[in-house]
């Protein structure tokens, strides 16, 4: 059965807070339990980043099994706006992936969502928790180059920086 990926409606409001409380658990199980350990994100944002367009679910057959933020445009995020230890591999335009968290009930969703990003931009950016060892394979294995590091303003800890230029 194929993959289909949509803007979330606020019906989807309930799955998509399901697969954040998953993720939690995952994360935590997998030596990463500081990253979302507060309930991030909160349902507040949730709402919001549906509310605004920014929130996109991946659906097989009727059940949404994952989800994520995807903006686009040239100085989007203020988080990218500086980065130690190195340099982004491109300025101007960029899309950017935030808050992907898959259901684990359906393989391969990371791929699939980070796929459709990049098929809508030509340079990506995203970035993960130095705990979150699934994440950094996975931005590996699909070709993302490591930049730096950054800080997000939910808390302390330092974000490994990624991109990804499609030619």
């Amino acid at each position: 059965m194929s993959i289909s990926i949509r803007p979330a409606v606020m019906q989807d409001l309930p799955a998509v807070l399901a697969i954040y409380a998953h993720a939690r658990r995952f994360m935590a199980e997998h030596g990463n339990p500081r990253q979302w350990n507060t309930a991030w994100p909160p349902e507040a944002l949730v709402k919001e980043d549906i509310r605004t367009g920014r929130l996109f679910v991946a659906v097989q057959g009727a059940q949404i099994a994952a989800a994520f933020v995807y903006l686009q445009g040239v100085e989007i995020d203020p988080t990218y706006a500086s980065i130690e230890n190195g340099a982004w591999g491109r300025d101007g335009e960029y899309g950017v992936v935030h808050r992907l968290a898959s259901g684990g009930t359906v393989p391969g969703m990371g791929k699939a969502c980070l796929d459709w990003a990049l098929a809508r931009c030509r340079y990506l950016r995203i970035d993960t928790h130095g705990d979150n060892i699934p994440m950094q394979n996975l931005l590996k294995k699909l070709g993302f180059t490591q930049r730096g590091v950054i800080h997000v303003q939910e808390d302390n800890d330092p974000r490994l920086a990624y991109d990804k230029i499609r030619e």
